[in-house]
């Protein structure tokens, strides 16, 4: 498999970087959900939000008709992977990368006309409220109700583990409208305005203590018909294209490589002979591991250039960009020794990225779907296999 970029789309990509070189500040770097976004970095990160949106980059590859610039995938691959590449902030929250598309595919011409502008301008901020208590793995499990009420529908319910759900203007909700259905039916997706009454954001905080999850509560929450997307009670056929949106990022990898450039200057730097072979060696393993990361994103970009939803290819970019994270900040850890577990001050190497990265992966195999779930999904769907 061998990816090539045209001349243009090699010239963009020197263009995006030398916007971020240019207006990234000097001290900013990767983040890994170590802190909590202060209201001044929230502040800059709207801003800089704009400042793409100006551009028409937010959403390269929307139609014009919604806000977009009409480019290919690939144009919004590039975008996307030099943006990981730098750490670079969009604070969008789920909407360009989950709510945008998705209504590309299921919503109605008016739904798209009122929801994907706001997003393409960088001024509207998305969470998604699936995961419940009881409901993570086995989504389809859901137990939050909604009731039809005229023309609305009345929503009951707890999720979990929403990100940015306190900066939020707006959800893509999963609620149970039949519950004497099957649980994959019965299942109805709404788009939610977070600031409606009955709806409750409560914080949790990470082992970095760190802020960015939450709970949300739905007391008697009314939600217009009009925002249901799809059909009532085939909620959960839109949802998996939400899903594989979600699993198939090429963000994963430029991230890896970036910390992989990283620690290859520490060791370069800082380690001698056996050490230093064996820093070479472990790094090297993992760069040739994530450039087959890199083609397998690649390859579900090529998939949505020609026209096709990605489904278990994107299982597959997953699962594998997933587990191979933990890998890398495993090694990341051993290969710095004691100084590698130190978080803050003059002595912590890359300013105490390596010990923050090992821990926030320990939920990389889970978020997005498990790796369980992945394998599930590529073993049925793509190797045919009976469900067992």
């Amino acid at each position: 498999m061998e990816f090539r970029f045209s001349a243009e789309d090699e010239a963009f990509r020197a263009e995006v970087r030398a916007f971020l070189r240019q207006e990234l500040p000097p001290e900013w770097e990767p983040g890994t959900g170590r802190e909590s976004v202060t209201d001044e970095q929230w502040a800059f990160m709207r801003h800089f939000t704009r400042r793409l949106a100006a551009r028409g980059w937010l959403t390269l590859a929307w139609p014009r008709a919604y806000g977009g610039a009409g480019a290919s995938p690939t144009r919004q691959l590039i975008y996307n992977e030099e943006m990981s590449y730098a750490g670079a902030p969009a604070a969008t929250g789920s909407g360009i990368a989950l709510t945008g598309p998705t209504l590309m595919v299921h919503g109605t011409e008016e739904q798209k006309r009122r929801f994907l502008p706001p997003i393409a301008r960088g001024e509207v901020v998305w969470c998604q409220l699936f995961s419940e208590p009881g409901a993570g793995s086995d989504l389809a499990s859901l137990q939050t109700r909604a009731v039809a009420d005229g023309d609305e529908f009345v929503v009951n319910g707890q999720k979990i583990w929403t990100s940015g759900a306190h900066r939020s203007d707006w959800a893509i909700l999963l609620a149970r409208t039949d519950p004497d259905a099957p649980k994959h039916r019965g299942i109805t997706y709404f788009l939610v305005d977070m600031k409606s009454p009955g709806i409750t954001v409560r914080p949790l905080v990470n082992m970095l203590n760190g802020h960015a999850f939450n709970e949300v509560f739905l007391d008697n929450v009314r939600i217009p018909r009009d925002q249901v997307v799809g059909e009532v009670n085939r909620g959960w056929y839109v949802a998996t294209t939400t899903l594989d949106f979600e699993r198939s990022g090429i963000g994963r990898f430029a991230t890896n490589r970036r910390l992989l450039e990283d620690l290859t200057a520490v060791a370069r730097a800082g380690l001698r002979g056996r050490e230093r072979e064996r820093a070479r060696l472990a790094l090297a393993g993992h760069v040739v591991e994530n450039e087959v990361g890199r083609l397998l994103a690649y390859r579900v970009a090529w998939m949505q250039s020609a026209g096709k939803i990605p489904n278990y290819e994107a299982s597959m970019t997953k699962l594998y960009g997933s587990e191979l994270q933990q890998r890398i900040a495993n090694t990341a850890v051993r290969l710095l020794g004691p100084a590698g577990q130190l978080l803050d001050g003059g002595r912590a190497p890359l300013n105490g990225r390596i010990p923050a990265t090992y821990m926030a992966t320990v939920a990389a195999t889970i978020a997005a779907g498990t790796s369980e779930i992945q394998r599930n999904i590529i073993a049925t769907r793509g190797l045919g296999l009976p469900r067992g």
